[in-house]
């Protein structure tokens, strides 16, 4: 199913299950029904977390990305069966010395988790376990829907990380595993299905409270006085 962007609105859009929808602007559309999620992406440095998030918010892949220090943010509505729901999606650094003073924050009043690796990358696949600790140490709740994603799929001849030792992993944990990529156009279906799959799973949760809205839009503004507008 093809979504459509316009020009300079590329993280605003809507999916519906009939057709696709374009919005101006977050700005201008701020519908009083929306109900407000907060996702967090997480993982090694280096295995895409920002690629996979701009092209499910952008639709198209971030070409020359930079490391992102602290955490990068996008937003994206969705109509799901007639419902509007807001996904904020939260991109931190794989590196703990950008990560360390924002860890607390980025933690905070999570609703679902995604665990990122790189499928040409065996030590990223095995931090995984470490980065789902890291989720307990920081008090996600064992009901917070969590999904892991091997990306990098394109690059076939480059592969460390067979699926079967992924789905053994994601099955240990329970999770349902999506292995895909950020950068063949291709698999855009494919990446959208992984944020579809939690946005359907958390209709049935309460909508984030506006102080909590407030603190992440604090956060976030933040983020932009100090560490420019890096991404990786």
């Amino acid at each position: 199913m093809a979504i459509e962007n316009k020009p300079g609105d590329e993280f605003d859009t809507v999916f519906s299950q009939n057709d696709s929808l374009e919005l101006s602007s977050h700005r201008d559309y701020e519908p009083a029904q929306a109900r407000i999620f907060k996702l967090i992406v997480i993982g090694d440095s280096n295995v895409g977390k920002t690629c996979l998030t701009y092209r499910f918010c952008g639709g198209t892949f971030l070409k020359n990305p930079e490391a992102t220090i602290g955490v990068d943010f996008r937003e994206r509505t969705l109509d799901l069966d007639g419902e509007i729901i807001k996904l904020q999606i939260w991109d931190t650094a794989g590196q703990e010395r950008f990560r360390k003073s924002m860890v607390e924050h980025y933690y905070r009043s999570v609703h679902a988790v995604i665990f990122v690796y790189d499928v040409t990358s065996l030590s990223s696949f095995e931090s995984i376990p470490e980065w789902i600790e890291e989720c307990r140490r920081h008090s996600v709740g064992p009901m917070v829907p969590r999904i892991m994603v091997g990306n990098k799929c394109d690059l076939r001849d480059r592969r460390e990380v067979p699926t079967s030792a992924a789905q053994r992993l994601a099955d240990s944990y329970n999770f349902p595993l999506f292995e895909t990529s950020a950068k063949d156009p291709a698999e855009r279906d494919n990446v959208d299905a992984i944020f579809l799959t939690l946005a359907y799973r958390l209709k049935s949760h309460k909508p984030m409270r506006l102080k909590q809205l407030s603190e992440s839009r604090q956060l976030w503004d933040q983020r932009e006085r100090e560490a420019g507008t890096c991404e990786c």
